[in-house]
């Protein structure tokens, strides 16, 4: 289960608790009812269907929850901007055939339907398929919306769509491991040239001090009431900081400007190449302050319609020996473009259900203000359970290294 809070940038992991938030939507289970075209027999040749895992089941059945699926919508930061993109591309969608990978209520594919789509397939794995049915009724859109309930490896659809949907960006960008079944859609249904939304993603990391929520989770065993409960101290730590932690910080807890740790297109990124990702980092410290750790964020960008097909399925973006993120020099910082709709879940952008992803150390390292943070970051699908994540960080400040190593569960 993933450790979090819910709220504030003073946060906590409760070791055994789950988390009140999303694991994130279902896209598993049995299959869907319609014939298999003949491109999907030759796909299915090449392609053989990943197996439904207990783990698979248990989180699909997580998705039947009403509660995810009310956060996942009242998350206006959300929701708006995926509305926003369906309108920017309606053009793209109008009298087209559209697929919602993921569908849950069926949010989504009922904005698609609104803005022309002539077919939907809105395919989800968790019960909440057959409340999708059931909305898609009270909205009249039967006609349009066809609900599936199944995993896409799994439905039957006898025709290739013009364009895909999915919010598939789990905690980390990559936790639940959703992207590999909008890549299988991809490469099965969607036409030469067809849209898909987001078309890029991008993962950002920082160091980050918090002296709040080390002195709330830490301190505060020094002196209990007068009493000396320092003996707790490595349990306590132990318990707020082992594992990843969802948390809400601010600019303010940012010490130097973001390094991107990976860019992917999702018109071209292939499944293997999300199995494992390693980044180097090189940052300088703006300010003078114990580092407390590591915090991640994501980007996703809605670019429209891809003519060229790419040749960097997925970049790792991590900074070059000679490459140094200090505050005047911002190449890796993401900008707004005009061009495209940018969803953040930055710190320094409205806060959405995904917060931010912190990874603590057990002890605040003191930097000084121009003092060089470096090392690595390497991700990669957990062997226990493909749908978690490992991380092993290595960092180097002020002559100390370390490497803290956990699981995203």
């Amino acid at each position: 289960m993933l450790h979090g809070y819910s709220g504030s940038s003073n946060g906590h992991c409760r070791a055994g608790q789950q988390r009140e938030g999303r694991p994130r939507r279902g896209r598993g289970g049995p299959g869907g009812g319609f014939r298999v075209s003949h491109h999907g027999q030759q796909f299915q040749e090449k392609n053989p269907v990943p197996p439904c895992t207990e783990y698979d089941k248990a989180y699909f059945q997580a998705y039947s929850d009403i509660g995810i699926h009310e956060e996942m919508i009242k998350d206006q930061v959300r929701t708006s901007t995926y509305r926003a993109a369906i309108m920017r591309y309606q053009d793209s969608i109008a009298g087209k055939v559209v697929m919602d990978v993921g569908c849950g209520t069926g949010i989504l594919a009922i904005f698609c339907a609104l803005a022309g789509a002539r077919r939907v397939y809105a395919i989800d794995a968790s019960d909440i398929a057959f409340q999708a049915i059931e909305i898609v009724k009270s909205n009249n859109l039967s006609d349009k919306i066809i609900v599936l309930h199944g995993r896409v490896e799994d439905v039957d659809i006898e025709e290739m769509v013009d364009v895909i949907i999915s919010e598939w960006m789990g905690y980390l960008l990559l936790y639940e491991t959703m992207l590999p079944s909008v890549i299988f859609a991809r490469d099965k249904w969607l036409k030469p040239g067809g849209l898909i939304m987001p078309s890029h993603a991008t993962l950002y990391m920082a160091p980050i001090t918090h002296v709040a929520r080390y002195r709330e989770s830490i301190d505060f065993w020094r002196n209990v009431y007068g009493i000396d409960m320092t003996a707790m101290l490595s349990l306590a730590k132990q318990y707020a900081f082992e594992e990843p932690c969802v948390e809400t910080i601010s600019g303010e807890n940012v010490m130097t400007w973001p390094s991107a740790v990976m860019r992917v297109d999702c018109n071209a990124v292939l499944p293997e190449e999300l199995e494992s990702i390693t980044a180097k980092y090189k940052f300088i410290s703006m300010l003078q302050a114990p580092l407390h750790g590591f915090a991640f964020w994501f980007d996703v960008e809605f670019d429209g319609p891809q003519n060229v097909p790419s040749n960097e399925h997925l970049h790792t973006l991590g900074a070059s020996p000679e490459t140094i993120l200090h505050p005047n020099n911002r190449i890796t910082k993401r900008v707004k473009s005009n061009e495209a709709i940018v969803l953040s879940t930055a710190p320094e952008d409205d806060p959405t259900h995904w917060q931010q992803t912190i990874i603590y150390f057990y002890d605040p390292i003191e930097v000084k203000q121009d003092q060089i943070i470096e090392g690595s970051i390497t991700l990669s699908q957990s062997k226990e359970n493909a749908r978690f994540l490992n991380i092993r960080l290595e960092y180097s400040s002020g002559g100390r290294s370390f490497v803290k190593e956990t699981v995203m569960r």
